[in-house]
């Protein structure tokens, strides 16, 4: 607070020095209403820049998960078979309950990204979903993922 207000003293001081320098009597005689529209302007220029990064400051905003979709166990191999799932099909869904998006789970089992995409397109068709959620959703139903909520905080 305090330095605001000695970098505003600096910069009237410096304004009253260059008004002084400028033949103040002869500037103010013959344009006293400029100088104070000018003087005006630049207080509401200055008002309107800190209201406006005061408005669109950004904020931060806290999530609490309520459930996470995570496996307790590698289901068996014959419920994969049934369904048609790979191992690595089934790591991939894992990490997409997770809520990675697809470059973090590509990084994550040391793939590409098409290669994630292509994994997932079949878990699409071979679940009979369209959407990540509906995907992981299904898998809970089936058996292929179990729901682990939090501990209590």
């Amino acid at each position: 607070m305090w330095r605001s207000f000695l970098s505003y003293g600096l910069v009237l001081g410096l304004l009253l020095s260059l008004l002084a320098w400028s033949k103040y009597r002869w500037l103010m005689l013959d344009h006293t209403t400029e100088i104070y529209v000018l003087i005006l302007a630049g207080v509401f220029i200055g008002v309107g820049i800190w209201v406006g990064l005061r408005w669109t400051a950004p904020q931060v905003i806290e999530k609490e998960v309520i459930q996470v979709y995570e496996p307790l166990m590698r289901p068996t191999p014959e419920l994969l078979e049934k369904y048609g799932i790979s191992v690595r099909e089934w790591e991939v869904l894992m990490q997409v309950s997770k809520g990675l998006s697809n470059e973090e789970i590509a990084e994550k089992l040391f793939v590409s990204t098409n290669t994630i995409k292509t994994h997932l397109g079949n878990l699409y068709a071979k679940l009979d979903v369209k959407r990540r959620t509906q995907a992981v959703e299904k898998a809970r139903l089936l058996g292929l993922l179990q729901v682990s909520t939090p501990p209590n905080v």
